[in-house]
């Protein structure tokens, strides 16, 4: 059995896993790490692919679409390796990608998970928005990251090069001890795909463990290569999984105040669909609150559960204000404008 198992999920991706392969098989050292794709029941000749050029690959086989979570779900049952990494189909790594993650997991048991620098493929001296330099979470649910705040991109200037304590690190590069990913029930497969790592990590940080962006790590993420940022399915999965994501994990004195305020911030952002020419965009808010109500009582047992093993209360990276007033209102667009440098927390 090898100390780390990186796992590709991959659906119909033969062209991505051609092309980047290559630097994670290069970069991974074969004495202990093994390589695996996990296939979400392709259609395409992505397997046949694999077997004949990339013969050193694992490949789990997976019958059906399970979507991200699931997926993974379903992959890291058959994963015994004390480090998993969940990496995108689309991540370029560097040479000695896994050294730093895997010494700062060995240092301290009490870390669930690390991420190395995400930096864009495509524009290379800026972070990746999906994940950046660690994520954080403001106080009605909306993700933000050491590098990225919505949809401003901040350039690599070594601003960000300090190892942090995060609230969530994100799924494109996702270091995780494969344990704790079990124990404490991994991903949520009801999210199917969007935000899931987020409310995750936001669930192991409220009972006890650490998460760390480890910078002196840093691998190259396309982005974008499942669905496009105006698409419907997108949207109403983004809105869905926030709400489902804040009342699973929320403190109880938190849930009604929170919930109220998103009710006007979901619907002043379907007002902003609409008014940009985008219905679909607005229906699919409206969809997303609607589902979020079916399913409450499914959840409702979930959030108990969650609050009874809840043992950090107040959690330290969970911002306490709104990142929408900061940005919109007070002009703040970059993490440091919003989480001064003196601050030990958001």
């Amino acid at each position: 059995m090898k100390k780390v198992s990186v796992v590709i999920l991959n659906w119909n991706g033969r062209q991505l896993l051609e092309q980047f392969l290559p630097s994670v098989i290069n970069y991974s050292p074969a004495e202990y790490v093994e390589v695996i794709v996990a296939d979400n029941g392709s259609t395409d000749d992505s397997i046949s692919m694999l077997e004949e050029k990339f013969p050193q690959v694992g490949i789990i086989r997976l019958f059906d679409n399970y979507g991200f979570a699931e997926g993974y779900n379903r992959a890291l049952e058959r994963i015994d390796s004390e480090y998993t990494v969940l990496l995108n189909s689309d991540v370029e790594v560097t040479p000695g990608w896994l050294d730093e993650l895997v010494k700062t997991m060995d240092a301290d048991v009490t870390i669930a998970c690390v991420q190395p620098k995400i930096r864009s493929y495509h524009n290379r001296q800026y972070f990746e928005y999906a994940g950046a330099a660690g994520g954080y979470i403001d106080r009605y649910g909306y993700p933000f990251c050491r590098g990225r705040v919505l949809y401003v991109v901040e350039e690599d200037k070594g601003q960000y090069d300090m190892p942090a304590e995060v609230l969530w690190t994100t799924g494109a590069c996702l270091f995780i001890r494969t344990s704790v990913y079990k124990s404490e029930g991994g991903l949520d497969a009801r999210f199917f795909a969007h935000q899931e790592e987020v409310e995750m990590c936001w669930r192991f940080r409220c009972r006890g463990y650490r998460l760390m962006c480890v910078p002196q790590s840093v691998v190259y993420h396309v982005g974008g290569a499942t669905l496009a940022a105006e698409n419907p399915r997108k949207t109403f999965l983004n809105f869905r999984n926030s709400l489902l994501m804040v009342y699973k994990n929320i403190s109880e004195e938190d849930l009604k105040p929170v919930l109220r305020v998103r009710f006007f911030l979901d619907y002043l952002a379907a007002l902003k669909f609409l008014l940009a020419g985008h219905p679909k965009n607005a229906r699919a808010v409206y969809k997303a609150r609607k589902e979020f109500h079916r399913l409450l009582p499914i959840y409702e047992p979930i959030r108990k559960e969650n609050l009874r093993k809840t043992t950090v209360n107040p959690v330290p990276e969970l911002m306490r204000k709104s990142l929408i007033a900061a940005f919109y209102l007070k002009g703040k667009k970059t993490f440091k404008a919003i989480v001064p440098i003196n601050s030990p927390t958001p």
